[in-house]
């Protein structure tokens, strides 16, 4: 997917070889979502779905039931970001890539939790999915990373379950402005949503890098999901009750 994943587990009582396993095949269900959505290789379903050369039912069904349960995830997605993030306004077709990243890592959470670790964090280029007690009695606390100081951070959040954060500060004009179709480095220097879903967090951090403020309204009225931004000019903007976590 274009990126780094870190995991980080505590197994409690499983021992050490069943932790490794589930670590294994976390990443192995990430490989298998790679191999399915990439759109960085022409002979993955989604880049033969998108380009119209292949339909849902010549795959297997349980490919086909998991491109269909992500493309529906995006309408829900593009509803809730009032268009701000759009799939099917992307040059070249239907690209979930803004979204399917964190849906994975979600899959990967998944797979840790059903193997019976005790507490994990998964992280995917700064979108950051936890499960279990946190090792701090204040609960989990994620760092953003500071748009202009890599060693830095922009502040810290105290997360339930998910946090993502898009921006074009690593990787220049990466985003499209589905209204225009071009490719843009945002509006905004940093954008970060935390929420239930880090499938929808993951798209809505994307559309609010692309719209800026004019996006936040529409984070501000998704259900259980908060969002914050730092402009191009340094200012800080943030939905009510975006949670960010207490000092030391």
């Amino acid at each position: 997917m274009g990126t780094v994943v870190s995991l980080a587990v505590d197994g409690g009582a499983l021992p050490p070889v069943a932790v490794a396993g589930a670590v294994d095949a976390a990443c192995a269900e990430l490989h298998r979502a790679d191999r399915i959505f990439s759109t960085w290789t022409a002979w993955s379903p989604m880049s033969r779905l998108r380009r119209g050369v292949a339909r849902l039912d010549d795959f297997p069904d349980d490919v086909a039931g998991e491109l269909a349960g992500v493309l529906a995830l995006c309408a829900d997605a593009r509803r809730l970001a009032d268009g701000w993030f759009d799939p099917w306004a992307m040059p070249g077709g239907v690209d979930p890539t803004g979204l399917v990243k964190g849906w994975a890592l979600e899959r990967a959470m998944a797979v840790l939790d059903g193997a019976g670790v005790r507490a994990a964090v998964v992280n995917g280029g700064g979108d950051v999915v936890v499960h279990g007690p946190a090792p701090d009695p204040g609960g989990w606390r994620i760092g953003v990373r500071h748009p202009w100081r890599p060693d830095g951070l922009a502040c810290v959040v105290a997360v339930d379950h998910a946090l993502a954060t898009s921006g074009g500060y690593e990787r220049g004009a990466h985003l499209v402005d589905p209204r225009t179709g071009e490719h843009t480095a945002g509006a905004v220097a940093s954008a970060s949503v935390t929420g239930p879903s880090l499938a929808i967090a993951d798209a809505l951090a994307t559309g609010l890098a692309v719209g800026g403020e004019q996006a936040l309204a529409a984070v501000a009225r998704a259900p259980g999901y908060a969002g914050y931004l730092i402009g191009l000019d340094g200012s800080e903007t943030a939905t009510e009750g975006f949670p960010f976590a207490p000092g030391p």
